[in-house]
């Protein structure tokens, strides 16, 4: 029976335009049915309650509304975050950017790292978590977002406040290690070519900067200059659109060495990192 219920959801998500269809299926059934998706293939009898709150889920993400809201959680490198309306959904590109923060730390005893824009607290819970000596610092300006952070990263130690990126952590100014952002950078013109999960679902903060796109990373570039110490390095993602346009913002200033792009795994530019000039 399982068999049958996921291939028709997969066709009702297919025809509605959703990217995965087939994967979301699964991972909707597995949710409903409180399984892995390891265990799926073994469960055969779906109660009339579980049938109609799979159907109540599919009909949703039919309508567009993102995944992991409907699941409640979204995975992020090796940790499980807790997401829903009013946070931007941490997509698995940004998981490359918390890899280079988390590599960047490497040789350092006690390293400072700021997780400037942190929407869920995704790229400072994967610190925290993968650099236990790491002294990590996060910072988000949207109320709806920040308290999904705080949930996020109760317990985990990381200093989390509620702020701007242009001005936060004046106690810190000098001191950082390693400063990672992932900013707003969708340009107001594009507004038509934004997936509709996020367009209509994600934090309008957490998306859209400006007529180019480039107005966060603009703030961005000065504000993490001042935190930085001498040495200490900057990364931030960016829109594949914007891998020349993004790190000429940082060269622009003059205050920054070592500028490089980085690709995705789909070898799309995804994430630009600077170390600031002594």
């Amino acid at each position: 029976m399982t068999r049958e219920l996921r291939r028709a959801a997969a066709e009702t998500l297919r025809v509605a335009g959703v990217a995965s269809p087939e994967r979301d299926a699964e991972l909707l059934l597995a949710h409903v049915l409180d399984v892995s998706l390891g265990r799926l293939v073994l469960v055969d009898d779906v109660s009339p309650e579980q049938r109609e709150a799979y159907d109540a889920l599919v009909a949703r993400r039919a309508a567009r509304e993102p995944l992991q809201h409907l699941t409640g959680t979204a995975a992020f490198r090796h940790v499980e975050l807790l997401v829903g309306p009013g946070v931007f959904v941490p997509r698995p590109e940004t998981e490359l950017l918390a890899g280079w923060a988390i590599e960047a730390t490497e040789g350092l005893g006690s390293p400072v790292v700021v997780d400037l824009c942190t929407g869920s607290g995704a790229i400072a819970r994967a610190v925290a978590d993968e650099v236990p000596g790491a002294d990590v610092h996060a910072v988000e300006l949207d109320e709806g977002a920040w308290a999904w952070a705080e949930r996020n990263l109760a317990g985990t130690g990381v200093d989390l406040r509620h702020g701007d990126l242009a001005t936060a952590f004046d106690d810190l100014l000098g001191t950082v290690d390693v400063v990672v952002c992932n900013p707003p950078y969708v340009p107001l013109e594009a507004w038509e070519s934004v997936a509709a999960e996020a367009r209509d679902h994600d934090p309008h903060l957490a998306l859209f900067s400006g007529d180019d796109g480039l107005d966060a990373i603009r703030v961005l570039a000065v504000r993490a200059a001042a935190l930085l110490r001498p040495g200490g390095v900057l990364g931030f993602e960016h829109a594949d659109a914007q891998g020349e346009a993004a790190p000429a913002v940082l060269r622009a200033t003059g205050r920054w060495a070592e500028v490089v792009d980085h690709r995705d795994l789909a070898g799309r530019p995804r994430f630009t990192t600077a170390r600031l000039a002594r």
